[in-house]
């Protein structure tokens, strides 16, 4: 059987014709067309005045925490359930990054925690959107208001997801994309910041270039990094977002066969397909055990690798990372819910590329190894 990779995108449309034409032109590097081309297309779509683009996702969170001037002495909560890059981002500048737990079905933050955690250090709330569905906003930016705190919004995984009809990327004082390969838009490596402020994308830009002078260039005022992307990297971009209405069709209906497929397994705990105000994008199709499962997720994952079947764990909770306790950071602090899936959940197959009989297998396989 053909290995099925846990992702593989697509691009069958007008990636090599626009790769050609940089490789044609020379024009290969940060100061292609195409760069200027992908922010303002990407941030239209988004609802957002600006765009820069920078060469990753995490790239995209060190410059955003650095842009709202966020550093030593100041706390910044975010839930224990996401990627590092969102806590490193905090620690490297100087801030404190300050956990909640997750909420049991959609994953994303428990918004009900938040007031809880505010102090007189609090500066911002980074908001994560997690694996298919979008975090609670309506709550979450009325408490942000009440305590006039800086909102950084994550939008990695939702590439064309919408929260109650407005695109996600369009909430925070700075938003951010990531567009590695799994992502519904993928520039191989890439992110992009988003923001209608624009004393906050001409910083994002400088921050993003080294910081330099317009002026007196090699002469620094202020730290910044070479975060810039390529003109290759954005003309992958530009193509991908020509086709994101398509892919979100597409991303939805891989959900749907899924749930179709494994819906009456009682074992198995399955994303929610829709909430009051969103309906699941299924950037990634996820799955945890329920209690009933003596299987591991590493027994299960082990019986889909020995089938030719790619899979991943779910994310590992902040507060129980290794280099942050080393740190002193979390001390004796426990978040149940975080804790548990991060031990029972993984995703399954989800990349753009995955065709109907490879979704099929996928689900035969899994039931097989339930069952082992």
């Amino acid at each position: 059987m053909n290995y099925i990779p846990v992702n593989e995108p697509l691009l069958d449309g007008n990636e090599k014709k626009y790769l050609l034409e940089c490789i044609e032109t020379g024009w290969i590097s940060s100061e292609g067309a195409f760069v200027n081309q992908f922010e303002g297309q990407f941030a239209n779509k988004v609802d957002r005045k600006y765009g820069i683009a920078v060469s990753s996702g995490s790239a995209a969170l060190d410059v955003a925490i650095a842009a709202l001037k966020i550093g030593p002495g100041d706390e910044v909560i975010l839930s224990t359930f996401t990627i590092i890059s969102c806590a490193a981002a905090i620690v490297r500048s100087g801030a404190k990054p300050v956990v909640i737990d997750c909420d049991p079905i959609t994953w994303n933050m428990d918004v009900s925690q938040i007031e809880g955690k505010i102090t007189s250090k609090t500066k911002a709330i980074m908001i994560v959107h997690i694996y298919g569905l979008p975090v609670d906003l309506e709550p979450l930016l009325a408490i942000a208001y009440k305590h006039k705190l800086k909102i950084i919004e994550d939008a990695a995984e939702m590439h064309g997801q919408t929260y109650k009809g407005h695109p996600c990327g369009s909430f925070g004082d700075i938003s951010t994309f990531s567009f590695y390969p799994n992502k519904h838009i993928t520039t191989g490596e890439g992110g992009m910041l988003v923001t209608d402020n624009a004393e906050i994308a001409d910083r994002c830009r400088s921050l993003r270039n080294l910081c330099f002078q317009p002026q007196k260039r090699f002469v620094h005022e202020e730290l910044g990094w070479n975060f810039r992307m390529t003109n290759l990297q954005a003309a992958l971009g530009v193509a991908q977002l020509e086709r994101i209405d398509e892919f979100v069709i597409r991303k939805r209906t891989m959900g749907e066969k899924y749930t179709e497929l494994l819906s009456d397994i009682s074992s198995l705990q399955l994303p929610l397909v829709k909430t009051t105000y969103a309906n699941n994008i299924y950037w990634v199709f996820g799955l945890v055990l329920k209690d009933e499962v003596s299987l591991s997720v590493s027994d299960i994952m082990m019986y889909l690798k020995n089938n030719n079947i790619g899979s991943r764990p779910f994310f590992w909770p902040m507060h129980e990372q290794p280099i942050f306790q080393k740190m002193g950071l979390f001390n004796k602090e426990s978040y149940p819910v975080a804790e548990k899936i991060s031990r029972r959940g993984f995703y399954i197959p989800s990349g753009l590329a995955l065709t109907e009989e490879q979704i099929k297998k996928v689900a035969a396989i899994l039931r097989e190894a339930l069952n082992s």
